[in-house]
């Protein structure tokens, strides 16, 4: 919406030499002939789809990190939420009440607010379809072809709300020959999990008909209960299945059906009282970083389904169209009890529900001249709502109508978004290419809000009415790019990049407009421009991988999501889940991925990342508070180091172990900046052992948080109601998984 000095800072930018750093991982997706024998003379190459056609991770001039399925067994990564230290500047874990709802950062860019009304800032990607709602989104690992992590804005091909980045997320494709596999594994807190895939042609090689299916039970106990009454928390019960059908008519032509489906009913997640809660001075803080106290229902359930139908046509070497449609929904219930206390403090119930429509038209050329890319259309129709039930007490003061308070918030929020979309590649010279491109959209958010007070738990009597509207806002961005790279051999790039990014507006669900009447107008659309430089680089016949990247961004419009104080009838204070723009910052930054394979047994990678975000502009009751408002979830420093050996064995069969490290800093978690909260720098520790004993067998040893280092990595503070808690990181787990593949 805004354009600012983007034109003049492009021009600028591509003076300079450039380019962003995407780490390889790609020592293991060598030519199937001899995948074994070319790694372990160098680091081979892996194809993304990072520019929405087929390119090789060293030649894209995208930052993207991308990981291969031995690369993920390897770092023993279990969901998305493993990939947190493996990419540079990405922040990625479970959100505060739940198992599978994700919160996303990357280069200090994101939303942990998982509430109809508020988009996420990294889009994740499954399969080409965008999943809209965090919930169900932290995706469990098995049978993927490759996860792709592209860092900095990515408006321009992949839309709004990927401000910070995106996650593709890509399944195994389909072929003519028939493969699969099945594998379980067994740790310690009672983890059993069990994968299987198997697919190919339909009536044999020559059959135009393939298919395949992917099916997955994950679980483990929890890593607490709930005191007095032995339910589990932080457990894990998660079942998901996948099933691709295709019709192939010779090279040129396919159409492909996909099905997904996940259903997590693992309980709520455990969390720890940071400090006396004075209105429950009969239950102190625990030991246990994971046990608590609940008078609610253990409930914590979210089934995600999915359907999509690619049409693919090559009606010749040069062009080809791609047309996808696809339809998600979920449903969520969660109960968050978040005084952690047998009391009903404050206790609130959830219910979410989703459900959309996606269409895309992508059109891709490359004549094998000196031009080629990619034009599309893309349309978007969602709805996202629910009802959430609260119930604040406080005992220690007098019975009123305020107190407990009795809270329903509910509604839908409409989405309907239309976009097109050009990203377009001129070689200049032989060694000097210029990328350009565009996107337009045009959006409108209808959203539906009525929330009241109501006298006792059945919630049927009210005596207020917080919030009643019924509105529309219309939203429209234009979202360029532009990058130079420079070839200075074959095994070195440099480019330079400029590129905006935007995270759409919308109302707060959550309005007090009877208290606050300016919640109820919609918070502004969201903007990020973004300035790159950086090196991609070969060296050693490819047995050394060094890629750097600098970037300076302009972040405006910050969407928040805060909790607002306001006072009752009665005259005492309650709050309400506010929703504002907090104005300006600027974040810079720096990361290093590098992968050395020194000789055939060894192989060292890992990456380096600087993070600088400030506040330029917060304002609050018309005064800057920049000076005092701190980013969440941007430690300044990050990395990984992992050291892997490996070695073939006489009879066939090879070996490898893998030692890990990873490092934060210090990170806020939350926008209001408790210090109890805050996380301070701390690493983890992580290895394994993977021996094959034959080509078809695998046997694994993996462990994760040797050291069972406590981490937190979200929390609530609630001061009105005497609420501080921590959630934490997993523990100490280590797991042994047989895998038999054919």
């Amino acid at each position: 919406m805004k354009s600012n000095g983007l034109s003049m800072a492009i021009a600028m930018v591509l003076a300079g030499s450039a380019l962003a750093a995407p780490t390889a991982w790609a020592q293991d997706q060598q030519p199937a002939e001899s995948a074994d024998a070319q790694s372990s003379r160098n680091l081979g190459t892996v194809v993304v789809t990072a520019r929405k056609r087929e390119e090789t991770l060293q030649e894209v001039p995208v930052a993207v990190t991308a990981f291969t399925p031995e690369t993920l067994d390897k770092l023993n990564v279990k969901d998305l939420g493993d990939l947190d230290a493996q990419v540079p500047n990405l922040t990625i874990y479970a959100a505060r009440g739940s198992t599978s709802t994700v919160t996303a950062y990357i280069r200090g860019v994101g939303q942990a607010d998982p509430l109809w009304g508020v988009d996420p800032g990294v889009g994740i990607y499954m399969d080409d379809v965008y999943i809209a709602r965090p919930q169900g989104a932290l995706l469990d690992v098995f049978d993927v072809d490759r996860i792709e992590v592209l860092r900095g804005p990515q408006g321009t091909l992949y839309g709004k709300n990927t401000i910070g980045g995106a996650i593709k997320y890509i399944s195994k494709p389909l072929s003519a020959k028939t493969t699969g596999f099945a594998s379980v594994g067994v740790g310690n807190h009672g983890q059993r999990d069990v994968k299987a895939a198997l697919g190919g042609s339909i009536g044999g090689e020559n059959s135009g008909l393939r298919a395949r299916l992917a099916v997955a039970n994950l679980q483990h106990d929890g890593y607490g209960e709930i005191i007095g009454r032995g339910e589990d928390v932080s457990d894990k019960d998660i079942s998901a299945a996948r099933l691709h059908i295709g019709a192939f008519s010779q090279d040129d032509f396919d159409v492909q059906f996909a099905l997904d489906w996940m259903d997590d009913q693992s309980g709520m997640r455990g969390a720890k009282m940071l400090a006396p809660n004075p209105l429950a001075p009969a239950y102190p803080p625990m030991d246990n970083r994971y046990d608590i106290r609940s008078a609610m229902r253990n409930i914590n359930d979210t089934v995600m389904k999915g359907m999509s139908a690619t049409v693919n046509w090559r009606p010749n070497e040069n062009w080809a169209f791609k047309y996808v449609i696809a339809k998600r929904e979920s449903d969520t219930d969660t109960a968050i009890d978040f005084d952690l206390t047998p009391l009903t403090l404050v206790d609130v119930y959830a219910h979410y529900y989703d459900s959309q429509v996606s269409n895309e038209v992508q059109v891709n050329y490359d004549g094998g001249g000196r031009a080629r890319g990619v034009v599309g259309v893309y349309a978007f129709n969602g709805d996202a709502g629910g009802q959430v039930l609260n119930h604040f007490s406080n005992p220690l003061g007098p019975p009123s109508l305020t107190n407990p308070l009795f809270g329903d918030t509910q509604g839908v929020v409409n989405t309907k978004s239309f976009a097109v979309y050009a990203d377009w590649t001129f070689d200049l010279t032989e060694k000097l290419a210029l990328d350009v491109g565009a996107r337009y959209t045009d959006e409108d958010k209808h959203a539906i809000a009525l929330n009241r007070f109501y006298t006792d738990l059945s919630y049927t009597t009210s005596w207020g009415t917080a919030a009643n509207f019924n509105k529309t806002v219309n939203f429209k961005n234009v979202s360029p790019k532009v990058s130079l790279n420079y070839q200075i051999t074959p095994d070195i790039m440099l480019y330079g990049l400029a590129s905006r990014g935007f995270k759409s507006g919308g109302y707060n669900i959550r309005a007090n407009t009877t208290a606050i009447p300016r919640s109820g107008e919609p918070f502004q659309d969201e903007s990020v421009d973004s300035y790159e430089i950086g090196s991609k680089m070969s060296f050693l016949d490819s047995t050394l991988f060094l890629n750097v990247a600098a970037f300076h961004n302009r972040y405006k419009d910050i969407q928040l999501s805060v909790f607002t104080s306001y006072t009752l009838p009665n005259g005492s204070q309650s709050f309400f889940g506010d929703f504002t723009n907090a104005g300006r910052g600027t974040v810079n930054g720096a990361e290093v991925e590098y992968q050395w394979l020194p000789n055939e047994h060894w192989t060292i990678s890992g990456n380096l990342a600087w993070l600088d975000a400030k506040y330029d502009e917060f304002m609050s009751g018309g005064v800057n508070i920049a000076n005092t408002q701190e980013f969440t979830n941007a430690p300044e420093f990050s990395g990984a180091l992992n050291v892997e050996w490996r070695t073939e064995l006489a009879n066939g069969g090879s070996i490898a172990a893998r030692a890990g490290y990873t490092y934060q800093t210090g990170v806020w978690p939350t926008t209001d900046l408790s210090r109890a909260i805050y996380q301070p720098s701390y690493g983890l520790v992580g290895a394994g052992v993977i021996w094959k004993p034959s080509r078809d067998w695998t046997l694994s040893l993996q462990g994760s948080n040797l050291t069972d280092e406590e981490y937190r990595t979200t929390g609530y503070n609630i001061a009105a109601y005497g609420v501080l808690t921590g959630f934490y990181g997993p523990p100490r787990q280590y797991t042994l998984t047989a895998r038999y593949d054919f």
